[in-house]
């Protein structure tokens, strides 16, 4: 979709795993709140809620496809997005294991799995994209309370926890990378909500943790570094 003049003028977000769930929520909220949208699915035959939505938008939100843990499909999105330009760009990924499985039972195509998913294959993807984003725009992550090492008191989820720990980490060391940008960089920790990661007995609704990221992301522009905050903008413990 080519721009025009009154796309310049209209904040574009880049969400990266936006079919379903936290992603495409998202991506709703975004374009009811006046922005361009662009969401990735990995599926490229698969019709999704992200496709609907972009039917009925007018053509403000486009559909890209990108599986995360597909490096050789990072080159070719950023050629596709090479003439847009970003305000936000941000990853939502996520995928666990048996959540009962002590971490020296866990088998190590498990823990590859986890692991490049939610903490190597976001950074690949910011890593290769961030170019794309304006010099005072955002960069985010879906982290969790989970990743935080402080309030660890259970266990369980032993490396889902690990993994965010560790994207919390690498993003971090991204944000010191660029102290010197005007750059916003954000971990959010949306709570624990019903959607197919968080399963069923989640407390909360996309509905009661979306709008509230959203207002917390927003509320980053113009602010820079890098901070870990939860829904009600509270700072999470590291």
């Amino acid at each position: 979709m080519s721009s025009t003049d009154a796309d310049r003028h209209t904040p574009t977000a880049l969400i990266v795993g936006a079919s379903r769930g936290l992603g495409y929520a998202m991506a709703a909220e975004f374009l009811d709140r006046g922005w361009n949208v662009i969401g990735t699915v990995r599926d490229a035959t698969a019709r999704t809620l992200l496709h609907d939505l972009a039917d009925r938008s007018d053509g403000r939100v486009s559909v890209e496809h990108l599986d995360i843990n597909e490096p050789p499909q990072l080159a070719p999105l950023h050629e596709r997005l090479a003439q847009r330009r970003l305000d936000v760009l941000f990853v939502n990924a996520g995928t666990t294991n048996n959540e009962q499985t002590p971490i020296g039972a866990v088998p190590t195509d498990d823990f590859v799995e986890v692991m490049v998913t939610n903490a190597l294959s976001p950074m690949r993807v910011i890593g290769t994209l961030e170019g794309l984003v304006s010099p005072t725009g955002l960069i985010g992550v879906m982290s969790s309370g989970q990743g935080s090492i402080t309030n660890n008191t259970t266990g369980l989820r032993e490396v889902y926890r690990g993994s965010k720990a560790a994207l919390n980490m690498f993003m971090r060391s991204f944000s010191a990378r660029q102290s010197e940008t005007q750059r916003a960089f954000a971990l959010m920790a949306p709570g624990w909500v019903r959607t197919a990661l968080g399963g069923p007995d989640a407390p909360l609704t996309i509905d009661e943790s979306v709008p509230r990221v959203m207002d917390v992301l927003l509320s980053r522009l113009g602010k820079p570094g890098l901070e870990y905050l939860d829904r009600f903008g509270q700072t999470v413990p590291w």
